[in-house]
């Protein structure tokens, strides 16, 4: 960020009386409510750092490293002591008090805009670090940030900074969202979606080498009737023979290569009649391989359309998860797995899926499904009785985008899994349920 508009955000800031909360919604950005209703986010990305404003930030996931248990308990509902840019350099430090029982604790939140050791560090009255987002070792920097250590001011800049002026630090902090977020959002879509399209050309490729039922039927045949030939000229068959030469019924003659030597005509029999007995399996069920992977490619264009219908990276990062199951674990390849907010959402690829999330999910889990349509099922995962409403319209919306690409207003019921009565398969009747509106055109 420019040291100029941070002079200018610094005299926006002024104004605040309170922090009412504060916590991380991703990785590296801070959600903090002023005078409980304004919200600003400290992004603090290396070398691509910022504050600004939107209309809402959707959190990622709870965070509870010891960073944000410090933050919660200094700055949750927190008087502002002053507000400063620290030495006329990009560093903004609130200065801020909490009334406890016993007495009152001051404590600093430094914001620090430094390129690549950017940074938030908590302090207390001696300029001891409580806690940092960072910590920086020697190694790295003369200037440690690590927690119990005094910090040390950061060198002046050996130069003048220009003067931009912002005409509205508001209307700047709401532009900078728009900005960054659109630029990262074509960059995120172009490589999801190109990680999508790969696995849909591999899966097209499958369903494309599927044999026909009638080219699996006639293999069968000709390995049964290869089987049955071979006996009845096992006579004239030399144990370790690769190359056979068979009268037919018709008297005609065959030849047969073999893929490896059998030590007896017996062996080569056996492996014919199992060719035979796998071929005819494989026709009996090729309409479940050929359905099984035609509603995997049709989930994997569901998926690519939510991505490049995203309006947001928020949804980005919500339909691609950083939480990853144990590798010792087998991952369910009909069932998708969502994070929104650190409530585990689930939906089901297809009919199996939507089976297994029924078996599995628990009684006060949360079922959603389409209203009196085909959809796939949605399950959220939780104990707790009161779920906000937001992480519900989060899921109905997936159950939304996983089920049509047509732009429309739906409505999604939900209900507690006790509620759902599984009927045949994936078919299910339920009571006690509520509905909510999902519009799919905006």
């Amino acid at each position: 960020m420019k040291l100029s508009h941070l002079k200018q955000i610094v005299t926006y800031l002024k104004d605040f009386k309170k922090i009412t909360a504060i916590h991380r919604v991703s990785d590296t950005i801070i959600k903090v409510v002023f005078n409980r209703d304004d919200t600003l986010y400290f992004n603090m990305q290396r070398s691509n750092s910022s504050i600004f404003k939107c209309v809402e930030y959707p959190r990622s996931k709870i965070y509870n490293a010891p960073f944000d248990v410090i933050l919660a308990k200094r700055f949750n509902r927190s008087n502002i002591l002053g507000v400063e840019l620290l030495n006329g350099d990009k560093i903004i430090r609130f200065k801020t008090s909490v009334a406890s029982a016993y007495k009152e604790e001051v404590t600093y939140l430094q914001v620090e805009f430094t390129g690549k050791y950017t940074n938030v560090i908590i302090l207390d009255e001696q300029n001891v670090v409580l806690e940092a987002l960072r910590h920086v070792d020697l190694f790295s920097s003369f200037r440690e940030v690590r927690v119990g250590q005094k910090l040390l001011d950061v060198p002046p800049a050996p130069f003048v900074a220009k003067e931009y002026l912002l005409d509205d630090v508001e209307e700047f902090l709401y532009d900078t969202y728009t900005k960054e977020q659109n630029a990262k959002l074509e960059n995120l879509k172009k490589q999801k979606i190109s990680l999508l399209n790969k696995k849909l050309k591999k899966l097209q490729k499958l369903y494309n080498k599927l044999d026909s039922k009638e080219t699996l039927e006639k293999e069968a045949n000709k390995f049964e009737h290869y089987g049955n030939l071979i006996l009845s000229n096992a006579q004239n068959i030399k144990p370790y023979s690769t190359q056979l030469l068979l009268k037919d019924y018709d008297n005609s003659e065959l030849e047969i290569m073999l893929e490896k030597s059998y030590a007896s005509v017996f062996e080569i029999s056996e492996m014919f009649f199992t060719k035979s007995k796998k071929a005819k399996q494989r026709a009996k069920h090729l309409h479940i391989e050929e359905e099984s992977l035609r509603l995997k490619i049709e989930h994997i264009k569901l998926f690519i359309n939510t991505v490049a219908e995203a309006k947001d990276v928020a949804k980005i990062d919500l339909l691609f998860p950083k939480q990853q199951q144990s590798k010792k674990l087998k991952v369910d390849d009909s069932i998708e797995t969502f994070w929104i907010e650190g409530y585990k959402v689930q939906l089901g690829k297809n009919e199996k899926g939507n089976i297994k999330l029924l078996q599995s999910a628990r009684a006060k889990d949360i079922w959603l499904h389409l209203k009196e349509r085909p959809s796939c099922h949605v399950i959220i995962k939780t104990d707790k009785q009161n779920l906000p409403e937001n992480i519900i319209y989060a899921a109905a919306r997936l159950c939304v985008d996983f089920t049509t690409t047509s732009k429309d207003k739906y409505l999604v019921d939900y209900t507690q899994r006790r509620e759902v009565t599984i009927q045949n398969g994936a078919n299910v009747l339920y009571n006690k349920y509520k509905t909510i509106e999902v519009d799919n055109s905006c």
